[in-house]
């Protein structure tokens, strides 16, 4: 019988490797200062994957109403093993099953890179946020560099074998404002591109 794989997401979050930890948690740090300042009472995670993103926003008190969307159902499922106190619900980022103007915020990270329409996916999240959107990808090339630092995808030179899409800071800042949004704030966590942006 085959072994079942783990979803890349759980095995990024659970992974015991120091480097990759302070990665992780130098990306929350960043992530979570930003939703500080606007402080939203309603937070969309979109992409949510096992709720790892909204069990942190949980843990520092940010938001009133929290929940996700989720493609995946196994990622739903090891999600209500381990934070069953979180609200997540399967859907798709291309189709949210809210009303326009829905969430103060609306939060996806890690999901556009690997999405053949980011562009339509972007609409659709500013369709269902009231104000704010705060998304990060990868910062290319530093983050295929430091996959080959961590000998991950050698022979495919670091290439992240699940990514579509490749941007740069500025290039993402471009795709963003090409789709009607105001750029508010840029971070930069090693080696990963957040921006929030304003309807």
């Amino acid at each position: 019988m085959a072994k079942t794989q783990l979803p890349t997401n759980f095995i990024k979050h659970t992974t015991t490797n120091p480097i990759q930890r302070f990665l992780i948690n130098n990306f929350y740090s960043s992530l979570l200062s930003i939703v500080r300042q606007i402080d939203p009472e309603s937070i969309l995670d979109v992409g949510a994957g096992e709720g790892f993103t909204l069990n942190k926003l949980k843990e520092n008190n940010l938001g009133k109403k929290i929940e996700g969307i989720e493609y995946t159902k196994e990622a739903i499922d090891l999600g209500k093993k381990m934070f069953p106190e979180i609200n997540i619900k399967q859907g798709t980022i291309y189709d949210l099953p809210y009303k326009n103007n829905s969430f103060d915020l609306i939060i996806s990270t890690e999901v556009l890179e690997h999405l053949d329409d980011p562009a339509e996916a972007v609409k659709e999240i500013i369709r269902v946020s009231k104000k704010y959107l705060l998304l990060t990808v990868p910062n290319e090339p530093f983050f295929t560099i430091q996959r080959i630092a961590r000998g991950k995808n050698i022979l495919h030179f670091g290439a992240h074998p699940e990514h579509i899409q490749h941007w740069t800071p500025g290039a993402f800042k471009k795709f963003l404002m090409r789709n009607k949004l105001k750029v508010k704030a840029v971070k930069l966590p090693f080696a990963w591109t957040m921006v929030l942006a304003e309807k």
